[in-house]
């Protein structure tokens, strides 16, 4: 026993719960049979008994998973086998999912005030995504205590499809820093918070807004890594429990969920898209109105500014850039709906279900072209 201590394995196997095997005495002869004295009958049965030992060891793959030195232990570290690490796995998963649904909606925070001409940030839509947010990168940080804390299966030590479990902390940290801790770290910042309240409006003026689209997408640099994420845990699941979900419509669920939030994404990103096209047109209109019109005055934070008053009673942007009249100085293209429904300006969940819908009808679109050649 010292020896495993000292090597932070666990022993696999234990001689009180494998299968005995007959014992000879002094003289050579088995316990079994005391009245034959034939050596050669002894042996055949010794040899015949062995073989189905191995058969049955073979048969429950092994007879004892874990000893003595992971019971003192296993408060502390987690077997990735065991009920705890798959039921923290599947909650894991299901945050991985509300999370995923969550960020794309910070794509809808700008809009349009179709009464001045501008752009501005909904401060109530802002506060309920950061709290939202916030509370799902929790379950990421505890995801990284959870690995930090789980023992692996020894590579060298494999028997029989399993192995002896590495319970060393040190051992668990280094394999842990050398493989996915990274990745993880990277995922549980708070990159959306960050950039809507301290780094986008530091970037003040409009002249700023294809800089700001920029930095929101960026949150597609964590999101994808959050979406392969899921993979591996999925797999982990169904290996090690049998799948996800128990029942059928669990699975059923869980795919449309995925199929959904594509259609979410996509039709987020084409909502901001939209909103920037749109100040792209404003700012070329702009540009034919020199000097009386500035890019500060699509900032609606410029919205009382005596100068842009002036020049708002003077303007005719908003005829231009309205996505109907054929004079405007740039070509909506598939922007041109938004324009003309003037999503930009309309409530929250008018712009969600839209821009959900618009994915759910392009990305089905697609499927049915595919199909079709």
């Amino acid at each position: 026993m010292a020896g495993c201590n000292r090597s932070r394995f666990v022993r696999v196997g234990d001689e009180s719960t494998c299968v005995g095997l007959p014992t000879l005495k002094q003289d050579g002869l088995s316990d079994l049979y005391p009245n034959e004295d034939s050596l050669s009958q002894n042996l055949a049965l010794i040899k015949s008994t062995s073989q189905k030992a191995g058969e049955y060891l073979k048969s429950k793959v092994l007879c004892r998973v874990f000893s003595e030195d992971y019971e003192k232990v296993k408060n502390k570290i987690f077997d990735p086998r065991g009920q705890t690490v798959q039921g923290w796995n599947r909650i894991f998963v299901v945050a991985c999912l509300v999370c995923l649904f969550v960020d794309p909606v910070f794509f809808l925070v700008p809009s349009v005030n179709d009464n001045y001409i501008c752009l501005h940030d909904g401060i109530g839509l802002k506060i309920l995504l950061t709290v939202m947010r916030s509370i799902a990168d929790v379950f990421y940080i505890i995801q990284i205590v959870v690995k930090f804390n789980t023992a692996f299966v020894a590579p060298s030590s494999r028997v029989f499809g399993r192995g002896e479990l590495v319970i060393d902390h040190r051992k668990i940290a280094l394999r842990y820093l050398r493989s996915g801790f990274w990745i993880d770290l990277y995922v549980a910042i708070p990159l959306p918070q960050v950039l809507i309240w301290a780094i986008i409006p530091s970037l003040a003026g409009s002249t700023m807004t294809k800089t700001k689209n920029m930095l929101l997408l960026i949150i597609f640099l964590q999101y994808i890594p959050r979406l392969f994420l899921i993979l591996p845990l999925r797999l982990q699941i169904s290996n090690n429990g049998g799948g996800l979900a128990k029942k059928a419509w669990e699975g059923a669920a869980f795919n449309l969920m995925l199929y959904l939030l594509a259609c979410q994404a996509s039709g987020a990103c084409w909502y901001l898209l939209s909103i920037g096209r749109q100040e792209s047109c404003w700012q070329m209109a702009c540009d034919q109105e020199n000097p009386s019109c500035q890019y500060r005055f699509f900032d609606c934070h410029y919205a009382q500014d005596p100068g842009r008053l002036t020049w708002y009673g003077l303007t005719n942007v908003t005829t231009l850039c309205n996505g109907t009249d054929t004079s405007s100085p740039i070509h909506f293209g598939i922007y041109a709906t938004a324009m003309t429904l003037s999503l930009g300006s309309c409530k929250f969940f008018s712009k969600y279900f839209y821009t959900l819908w618009w994915g759910l009808n392009n990305l089905s679109n697609t499927f049915k072209l595919r199909t079709a050649n």
